[in-house]
């Protein structure tokens, strides 16, 4: 399916992503609880992410880092605010939402990004057309444990194999063990957590995978 474009604005670049609709976080809840309700399993938590721990998903993006950045599962873009502000041009920026209500969002909300709407777990069929080069992070908010671990390794190394060497998969849990295992027999990725950011509800963790 094509990518969800936004028609051309007056206002550009990262300050016109910002200032694109205001995002209300009362009503990002509503939208969320509401696509719960109707999708659990695809939609995983019942609110969006909150800024600390979007802010930190973010911070493991090196805006220095050439290509695009990957986000799966953005649902109402509160991570996607943060990768703008952390400095990735609108752009750079690939998401991939399964909701067609939030993909339309999406594309008000934050003019000049890339919306795909399309299956997050493979997305080596659902990027087949959208990237020119590897990209430089994946950053995801899908609800992993919803899915076999076998699913998850898979998406694990489908994202690696569309990043460039050493590229960050970025995946957020409310867990207290990791979405992926952090150890892996055939040391094909490193896992790193973050410390727990208490101030997101539920509190949450990062974890960060790479593969050398």
């Amino acid at each position: 399916m094509p990518p969800l474009r936004h028609p051309s604005a007056k206002v550009s670049g990262v300050e016109g992503a910002i200032r694109g609709p205001r995002r209300d976080p009362l009503e990002d809840e509503a939208r969320f609880l509401r696509s719960w309700f109707e999708r659990p399993l695809v939609t995983g938590a019942v609110t969006p992410s909150g800024k600390m721990l979007a802010r930190t998903m973010a911070s493991y993006v090196d805006p220095q880092q050439g290509g695009p950045v990957i986000e799966l599962g953005p649902g109402t873009g509160p991570v996607t605010e943060a990768l703008i502000r952390r400095g990735i041009a609108p752009e750079r920026l690939i998401l991939v939402e399964f909701n067609p209500d939030f993909c339309r969002l999406l594309a008000r909300r934050f003019p000049g990004v890339t919306v795909i709407r399309g299956d997050a777990y493979d997305i080596r069929t659902t990027l087949a057309s959208a990237l020119s080069e590897p990209g430089a992070a994946a950053v995801s908010s899908l609800p992993l444990f919803t899915k076999p671990l076998e699913q998850r390794l898979d998406l694990l190394n489908a994202a690696h194999d569309l990043m460039r060497p050493g590229a960050p998969f970025i995946q957020f849990t409310y867990a207290v063990v990791p979405p992926i295992p952090a150890k892996c027999e055939a040391g094909s990725y490193t896992a790193a957590p973050s410390n727990r950011v208490w101030l997101n509800l539920p509190p949450a963790r990062v974890w960060v995978y790479r593969r050398p």
